[in-house]
């Protein structure tokens, strides 16, 4: 029996640097953890997923079906019906994203502080500050306290 390869994402030739790229990107991230809550439709991953755009959904989707995260049924429907759902491999995946948002939600604030305060200190160079304040500013607006 062949020895099972030994993979080490520190170096520079491994395949599992080209997987941390793919689910390292935001919208892998927030597009994986929606389909995780059951199966969805194109449209309304598209409107779930704000900001996303259709280009890079379907790109996005494409992917995550490649690395077997995810799988894609479709309907004979008019129009067609495709629907994308979560594989066992990408639930693994899923659980990782899930505490990852869930610190992110709850830490929110305290990295914010952390920004405003360098940004103090680094003496307000091109305008860090009022960029961090921008962003804080549109974090209340949305009522994401």
């Amino acid at each position: 029996m062949p020895a099972m390869p030994v993979y080490d994402v520190y170096a520079k030739n491994c395949p599992t640097r080209m997987l941390l790229d793919h689910i390292a990107d935001k919208w892998t991230a927030l597009v994986l953890w929606k389909i995780s809550g059951g199966p969805v439709r194109f449209n309304q991953l598209r409107r779930d997923v704000e900001g996303i755009s259709t280009k890079v959904l379907s790109q996005t989707l494409k992917r995550l079906g490649r690395d077997g995260l995810i799988s894609r049924e479709v309907f004979a429907t008019v129009p067609v019906t495709v629907e994308y759902a979560i594989t066992p491999l990408g639930q693994t995946l899923s659980e990782k994203i899930e505490i990852l948002a869930e610190w992110a939600e709850t830490n929110i604030e305290a990295v914010l502080a952390a920004q405003e305060h360098f940004d103090k200190a680094a003496g307000d160079e091109m305008g860090a500050t009022a960029a961090g304040a921008a962003n804080r500013r549109l974090i209340q607006a949305a009522g994401m306290r």
